[in-house]
């Protein structure tokens, strides 16, 4: 009992030396959340709303890190302690080093199996890693993946010790803008509209034991004309199982339906089914359930909703934008999702939810995430919340030099390189399939304002066929085709309708940039910008009002939608409605949210 109680005692000695030498880097601003981190419990919620299991295991915390010179062999040691998941030049990491081209960033923590998952297979999940991952347990090589904005997994099984510890090494390279690969607004030399670079691991790392055959995968697709939900279920085993899938109303069962795997489940749903909208965001929950030979192999927890994204010309001809066959005027800032101590990654849940929460009080109802893929529990909130996400994808090639092919005159694409038009087709299907049944996602934005824009009609093409039941905007802001579903134009500081597209909804992708900064509150405190700049929340806030009714103004002349500019401040940029340090509201809310209300149901006639 003695040596047990000492044993306790220097466990829990180790860890209050751990936390104490852990402390955030730099000098930079920090959040709420971010001062108050508790590196012992690092972003401990479960990682995957959408497709739940009971059992897992966390392991975010302090690992072992070294950066080397590509090519190099694992370091013999290590040069010390990283707080994964954040990315190794942010201050929460505890490093706050930049890691070029030239260099190899490595990770290595222990880790133990529960005696309960004998006999179980094990799975080791990274929710995102930027930008190529090599991935060794024991010694072992498991599994690479490419891909900075994407969830991806290995079956560790094989390479596991049946007693003990266990050693998980990664490797990491990330080329930032000197690179072929997406990578949204992170550069070597970041200033401006461009970001610090995040490499490495940036998204919550953890394990999950399942049987040899279990379920794989979700696909969700919802028709309320019909009434009906298809549920496509991947799994790990042979047709000759069957898959069970019931929908509920709370605690009340509403359909169920089976099929053998690899077929569709078409649950048919009552008639005064419940739609999902921003003011009403009603959520079934599902339970899937996998049998061999009768007996239960797997069970996973989801949710899904009814609602339909669609487009119609009202009666003016207007091409409208619509929600569950009703006109909709859809408004939300532009969110790039970066955090001063985080960059990539919320310091924590609160503060994850924290953006979210604060656009539906302005009262928008909708939500364009810029250049960046978020974590699942985003998407989860806007689920829940009742916000519409226009995703786009992050933007890469080789730095601006391959993107200088392009003019906003002419209309001429990029030619990009073999390796990066591959990385882009590759990662852009791996994003689609990982937010496909999120309701949330009502619009795929494949390319922002020119930036590495090529052969814009084939990717606006493929991606509706992959996808026909969202909307695509083929270009933000960008070289203007006509393809897709939108015509997307981009203006500062305020709104301008100088385009119109009837065949399409033309909206306005971008506008305001209303500057103010704040002073204890900036990234920077002689380096920051906005595309017109105010000293105080009232000028802001009239300048905001003054924008928001001339938007009013062209709505009625053929706007669909429109996107402010932006949420919170980012580094240099000071033209959020919040601080970079979530601090501080730069508006009169009141006043902000009256105007956006009453764009939003501008079309409720």
């Amino acid at each position: 009992m003695k040596k047990k109680l000492l044993a306790m005692l220097f466990a829990s000695a180790l860890c209050s030396l751990a936390s104490a030498q852990w402390k955030p880097i730099g000098d930079k601003i920090k959040t709420p959340w971010g001062e108050q981190l508790n590196p012992k419990n690092v972003l401990p919620e479960y990682p995957r709303p959408i497709m739940e299991r009971h059992e897992w295991k966390n392991l975010n915390g302090n690992w072992n890190y070294a950066i080397t010179r590509k090519g190099e062999s694992a370091p013999a040691t290590y040069e010390g302690e990283i707080l994964v998941p954040f990315a190794v030049e942010s201050a929460l990491s505890g490093v706050g080093k930049t890691v070029n081209e030239n260099q190899e960033l490595w990770y290595q923590r222990t880790f133990d199996i529960p005696s309960a998952w004998n006999n179980k297979q094990v799975l080791l999940h990274f929710g995102a890693v930027d930008w190529k991952a090599s991935v060794w347990v024991n010694d072992i090589k498991i599994g690479e993946h490419t891909g900075g904005f994407t969830p991806f997994h290995f079956d560790i099984t094989p390479a596991l010790n049946k007693k003990g510890n266990n050693q998980l090494t990664v490797k990491v390279w990330d080329p930032a803008d000197r690179g072929e690969q997406p990578r949204g607004k992170q550069v070597e030399k970041p200033g401006g509209i461009w970001y610090t670079p995040v490499t490495g691991i940036w998204q919550t790392v953890w394990l999950e034991p399942v049987a040899e055959q279990h379920i794989t995968h979700l696909k969700t697709t919802p028709d309320i004309d019909k009434k009906e939900i298809k549920v496509e279920v991947a799994t790990s085993t042979d047709a000759s199982d069957k898959v069970e899938v019931k929908v509920f109303d709370g605690q009340t069962l509403v359909t169920k339906g089976a099929a053998l795997c690899g077929l569709p489940i078409e649950l048919s749903m009552p008639t005064d089914a419940k739609l999902w909208s921003p003011e009403s965001p009603f959520l079934y929950t599902m339970e899937v359930t996998l049998y061999k030979d009768g007996k239960v192999k797997d069970q996973v927890k989801s949710y899904t909703a009814l609602r339909k994204i669609s487009t119609r010309r009202d009666k003016n001809g207007i091409t409208r934008l619509q929600l569950n066959n009703k006109d909709i005027f859809q408004f939300g800032p532009l969110d790039q999702g970066w955090w001063p101590d985080g960059l990539y990654t919320a310091p924590t849940d609160e503060a994850l939810v924290y953006d979210l929460q604060k656009i539906k009080d302005f009262g928008y109802n909708m939500v364009r995430k810029h250049v960046k893929v978020e974590p699942a529990r985003w998407y989860t909130y806007c689920d829940q919340l009742g916000l519409i996400v226009w995703q786009d994808m992050p933007n890469g090639g080789r730095g601006p030099a391959e993107w200088q092919t392009h003019n906003y005159y002419t209309g001429a694409d990029a030619i990009r390189s073999a390796a990066s038009e591959a990385n882009y087709r590759k990662e852009w299907k791996e994003i689609i399939d990982y937010l496909y049944s999120y309701p949330c996602i009502g619009v795929w934005v494949p390319f922002n304002e020119c930036w590495g824009q090529f052969k814009t009609p084939e990717i606006a093409a493929w991606t509706k066929e992959y996808d026909p039941s969202r909307l695509v905007n083929p270009a933000s802001g960008g070289n203007h085709y006509t393809c897709g579903d939108i015509l997307d134009l981009h203006n500062y500081p305020g709104p301008e309708l100088y385009l119109y597209d009837p065949q399409r909804a033309t909206v306005l992708g971008e506008y305001g940039g209303i500057g103010m900064a704040l002073k204890d509150h900036l990234w920077l405190p002689d380096k920051n910008w906005g595309y017109v700049k105010f000293n105080t929340p009232e000028e802001v806030t009239n300048e905001y009002i003054k924008y928001a009714n001339h938007l009013s103004e062209l709505i009625e002349k053929g706007f669909s939608a429109a996107v402010y500019t932006q949420i919170t401040d980012v580094e240099e940029e000071v033209n959020g409605l919040v601080t970079y340090d979530r601090k501080v509201i730069k508006v009169d809310e009141p006043k902000v949210k009256a105007i956006n209300l009453k764009i939003c149901n501008s079309l409720n006639k």
